[in-house]
């Protein structure tokens, strides 16, 4: 009888065991990235836009944001180093998702620099992708699906149609465009979907096909809103007709009084001077405010709409029952786009349009005047070192573990994320994988920022950044910045001078020479080469705008 009474509890043990091993799988924390697209830094409504973001709003009341969250400045050098904790020239992509000829610039991910899928799914977490991929599509190899990602469904390279999948009208030859589910190309009719409904959509039936699985999940939910072109659907367009009315100079002080009462931006901050390139709103013709408007009005739509696709992963999160135990981050991959347009209704017609902005048929973007107010109150745009290039929304949403209405500094960067994900996962970096060595991952961990309401970031190194020749190092209040072709470095204060008004080069030399000197000895460690050595005909690039200035 006793040895029957000790053989059920020893049963009973080993089952109280395994559930407990069950329990504790599971119980790891969820997590989902959301990525838009060309968006500026002000342009959600709890950043101080006008544009409705309710849901975003949400995440930010009962989360935190911060005020300097850096990116790589333009989209697929910003992915790769999202998906792999690299500096992008160590993943492959040093300069765009195009073969340049050296293994810095080869265009997709190496397999020395592991993507989130890959670790994740090491670590016993379901992974999930929906949405723009855009770092490596010429090889099957290099699809989502063969790096990591258990489910995907999306564009694999920089820009579609939202309506259809015919190609873009791009330059002299036609930009493909290859919508994919798990492997497989999908062909849908013309005008049967919106793309952005489409990854919203399949994000929640990935959801709730992960469901079924004892694990827990990583989602990227990448949007390509509100990257050009222009397009939207009828019923959120309608809801901004007359919104831009006032135009970008009162809207863009509008925001900044906004950015301050919300403490985004510091009263005693500077915002960046008027945009020379930018024509003052009052001096346009009737006609010219119209064709201006009505671009504005399609760009709030595509954001609107980013946001109820947003709004429909937070139900089927909630109805999973699994929304305490979520942790999210939202941000964009780069400043609004600036330069301009060869399309207009007053004569320069280069760029085909088939229907007017915001149809199927319309591939204008929003340019450089609406991008001014976009990255509010910051200086420059897309794919420059200045702060409105490649500076972000940032968004944190954990309940119980952060804090409500938190406004932080951080100063954290897109390498960040990879590490903050693993260490809150518990998974350890695999030195080694598929028998290759691994780069180490090159960020810090955001968690004491996040969870311990630590200001901002403690690192050991400067942050650097380099794409197509423009070049930049952050370290602590300093940031030193220089834009192709020149190489003449600026030195700003971003401490009290974020809007970058007061270069303090010429008083500095000694700052100026010691971050110079980190940076050169950054980028012969990284890979990183001299852009006119690369002799490039032309910076108009699949997936950004048509035409830059």
């Amino acid at each position: 009888m006793k040895k029957i009474a000790f053989t059920i509890s020893l049963l009973a043990s080993a089952i109280v065991s395994v559930h407990s091993q069950n329990k504790t799988e599971t119980s790891k924390p969820n997590i989902i990235l959301i990525m838009v697209d060309d968006m500026g830094y002000s342009d959600l409504g709890n950043y101080g836009s006008e544009i409705k973001t309710p849901n975003l709003d949400k995440l930010a009341g009962e989360g935190l944001r911060l005020r300097e969250f850096y990116n790589n400045s333009i989209c697929a050098p910003t992915r790769a180093s999202l998906l792999t904790g690299q500096y992008q020239h160590k993943a492959g992509v040093g300069f765009f998702d195009v073969n340049l000829g050296l293994p810095a610039y080869q265009g997709y991910l190496n397999k020395e620099s592991l993507t989130l899928g890959e670790v994740f799914r090491s670590g016993g977490y379901s992974t999930i992708l929906s949405g723009k991929w855009h770092v490596g599509s010429e090889d099957q190899a290099q699809w989502p699906n063969q790096r990591g990602f258990d489910k995907f469904y999306g564009i694999l390279k920089g820009a579609s149609n939202y309506f259809d999948t015919k190609p873009l009208p791009f330059g002299k030859n036609p930009y493909p465009v290859k919508l994919i589910k798990n492997n497989v190309e999908l062909h849908p009719k013309d005008d049967s979907y919106y793309f952005t409904d489409e990854i919203g959509n399949n994000a929640v039936t990935f959801l709730d096909e992960q469901n079924k699985e004892n694990k827990p999940f990583f989602l990227y939910l990448a949007f390509t809103a509100p990257h050009w072109p222009l397009q939207a659907k009828p019923v959120d367009i309608a809801k901004y007709r007359g919104k831009f009315d006032e135009g970008w100079d009162v809207l863009r002080e509008k925001r900044i009084q906004k950015l301050k009462e919300n403490g985004i931006l510091p009263t005693d901050q500077t915002v960046a001077p008027k945009d020379p390139e930018v024509p003052e709103w009052n001096k346009l013709t009737y006609d010219e405010k119209q064709f201006w408007k009505a671009k504005m009005e399609v760009y709030a739509a595509m954001v609107d709409n980013m946001d109820q696709n947003v709004g429909k992963v937070l139900d089927k999160l909630k109805a999973l029952k699994k929304d305490k135990n979520t942790l999210i981050i939202f941000i964009s991959d780069n400043g609004a786009q600036g330069g301009f347009n060869t399309y207009n209704p007053l004569g320069r017609g280069l760029v085909r349009n088939d229907g007017p902005v915001g149809t199927s048929g319309s591939f204008d973007y929003q340019e450089q005047n609406w991008a001014y107010l976009s990255n509010t109150p910051l200086q420059q745009y897309k794919n420059n070192m200045h702060e409105g290039g490649f500076s972000s929304p940032f968004i944190a949403w954990f309940p119980s573990k952060i804090k409500a209405g938190r406004i932080d500094k951080g100063t954290g960067h897109i390498i960040d994320l990879a590490p903050t994900f693993y260490e809150l996962a518990g998974i350890e970096y695999p030195k080694e994988y598929n028998g290759a060595a691994t780069n180490a991952l090159a960020g810090s961990s955001l968690l004491p920022v996040l969870f311990n309401n630590v200001s901002q970031v403690e690192r050991g190194a400067p942050l650097f950044w380099e794409r197509a020749g423009n070049r930049a190092v952050r370290d602590g209040k300093w940031k030193l910045v220089s834009t192709y072709p020149s190489y003449e470095w600026e030195l700003y204060n971003i401490e009290t001078d974020r809007g970058e008004t007061t270069n303090v080069a010429q008083q500095n030399p000694g700052i100026v020479n010691k971050l110079s000197a980190s940076y050169f000895d950054w980028a012969d460690r990284t890979g990183v080469v001299e852009y006119s050595k690369f002799k490039l005909k032309t910076e108009v690039m699949p997936g950004g705008a048509p035409l830059k200035r």
